[in-house]
């Protein structure tokens, strides 16, 4: 059961257009997992159309003149139907793929339909890690597929800017308790873990800045922190 969601806040940024489109992503794809979360978006859709319905018919409202209202409905709609109608070229529908798949070490993944048109780089790997990159083109702002393999882990670390974790397969744990798939994980520098997976995990991550680890030697570690990140 997901027991980790997005706060109020980044989903109403999310229905409101705020958020770049790595953010957006991810609350889309965690809201097609996550009834509840989908419940919430979809009411917040609706509050954001009805105010701005509201707000386009006050400032429409001194053209109207004498005009009665139900009157200038219908011309609309009358111009509406005039617009469809108005050619034969209707555009061929686009076909969606029903199923996009990738393979991470012989483990095989359906993704998300959210990821199904946005472009993934080459896989690279680092011990028990798999990293794609899915570029977005945001700057300092890195979007991943992220694949640990069974048994692996990420060593203890904080985060320097902010880090999304959304698990879109498998399991796994740390100091907080266990994550199942579709759990939306916010991180920052308030947060210490080590994640690790018994049985291997795939998680859609996005972050704007290098991990910072807390345990050994970190120059050490540091080719496996600009990996994640």
């Amino acid at each position: 059961m997901i027991k980790h969601h997005p706060k109020f806040a980044l989903l109403k940024s999310f229905v409101d257009g705020d958020l770049p489109a790595s953010l957006a992503a991810g609350i889309a794809i965690h809201a097609d997992m996550c009834p509840i979360c989908q419940q919430k978006v979809a009411h917040l859709t609706e509050q954001v159309a009805e105010a701005s319905f509201e707000q386009d018919l006050f400032h429409s409202a001194p053209i109207l003149g004498n005009e009665s209202l139900s009157e200038t409905s219908e011309m609309n709609f009358d111009d509406i139907i005039s617009q469809i109608t108005a050619t034969d070229d209707i555009a061929p529908a686009k076909i969606i793929a029903d199923e996009r798949l990738i393979t991470f070490k012989g483990m095989q993944y359906s993704l998300p339909h959210t990821l199904h048109n946005m472009d993934l780089g080459r896989t690279a790997q680092i011990g028990k890690l798999s990293r794609t990159r899915i570029n977005l083109g945001e700057g300092e702002i890195h979007t991943n597929l992220l694949h640990i393999g069974p048994g692996g882990s990420i060593p203890e670390h904080t985060h320097k800017g902010f880090e999304l974790t959304l698990l879109l397969a498998g399991t796994f744990a740390d100091e907080q308790g266990e994550y199942v798939a579709g759990d939306f994980i916010m991180l920052d520098k308030r947060h210490q873990h080590q994640p690790a997976t018994e049985h291997g995990c795939l998680c859609y991550t996005v972050a704007n800045d290098a991990l910072h680890f807390t345990q050994g030697i970190n120059k050490l570690l540091n080719p496996i922190g600009a990996f994640i990140y």
